[in-house]
């Protein structure tokens, strides 16, 4: 799950930057305002990315989910101040 994350990152950041790198490389030559057009395109795709390599997916244990180790377990419901689990 996290390579998959990791690459589906890699491919938009990717993106972006072939976006930039075109946009001022030879786009311009043809249409200044596509360049920029492409600029804020490509602008738009780093926090989409981020959100997308951060998700949680269904698999993902989660912050406040238990890890199985009791010692652990009990000392991060102490510092959250929650009541003390009987198992």
């Amino acid at each position: 799950m996290y390579a998959r994350r990791r690459r589906a990152y890699f491919l938009l950041m990717g993106g972006c930057l072939f976006l930039f790198v075109s946009a001022w490389s030879f786009v311009r030559l043809w249409s200044v305002e596509a360049a920029v057009a492409l600029c804020v395109v490509a602008m738009v795709i780093p926090p989409v990315a981020a959100m997308v390599a951060n998700r949680r997916g269904p698999d993902d244990r989660w912050w406040d989910d238990p890890s199985g180790d009791r010692k652990s377990d009990e000392w991060w419901d102490e510092l959250d101040g929650k009541p003390r689990r009987e198992d």
